[in-house]
């Protein structure tokens, strides 16, 4: 067997990995849901019934309201849809080890004056095994202002498309807030993948 050499840039490193990192920041796919398979998915969950979203640590953290829905509120097309979704965007941008939904679907309304969910992680110490957070945008981005869904790899943090019906994807341990809405109301829903333990 033979093997040409070319030269190679020198790099201070004692490693050297046989493959490289390849899970991304976030992934996303638009027209994930329709206009008006939104405002079913809305319809559902307000016919449901809202509750305050509560965080784990008494705080102000999170100005809310919530209604966990699940495959049988009439929502087992939401859960397939996002299953083939989920699938291939983890196959192409995480190649983590997925389990599934575990949790349901948690549909979130923020109402202005102040509706919001400051900075955290969805990452579940000593629970279930959260893998990647989902998060898709329900409401009209012209029905209502601020309420933006912002990632952060670093101080300045990266906006998400506020598309409706936009699939936002990104792993639960990611720095994650939703700002303020100043008008309007934005309608969410979210999910968390479960997986095996990471290593």
């Amino acid at each position: 067997m033979e093997y040409s050499t070319t030269k190679m840039n020198k790099f201070e490193n004692s490693s050297w990995s046989f493959e490289l990192d390849k899970v991304n920041f976030y992934a996303f796919l638009k027209n994930a849901f329709s206009k008006e398979e939104c405002q079913i998915i809305i319809d559902i969950a307000k016919n449901k019934g809202l509750i305050k979203g509560k965080t784990k640590v008494k705080s102000n953290i999170r100005e809310s309201k919530i209604s966990w829905l699940y495959p049988s509120d009439n929502m087992d097309w939401v859960f397939r849809r996002c299953t083939d979704i989920v699938t291939n965007l983890n196959n192409e941008f995480f190649k983590f080890d997925l389990y599934g939904f575990n949790e349901g679907f948690q549909f979130t309304n923020y109402t202005a004056p102040g509706g919001k969910y400051g900075k955290h992680i969805d990452r579940n110490i000593n629970g279930v095994i959260r893998k990647m957070s989902i998060s898709i945008q329900l409401t009209d981005h012209t029905e209502y202002e601020g309420g933006e869904l912002y990632l952060y790899e670093d101080d300045k943090g990266t906006l998400m498309d506020k598309t409706q019906g936009t699939l936002i994807m990104f792993p639960s341990y990611v720095l994650h807030e939703v700002m303020p809405v100043t008008k309007g109301t934005r309608n969410s829903l979210v999910t968390w993948v479960t997986g095996k333990q990471f290593k």
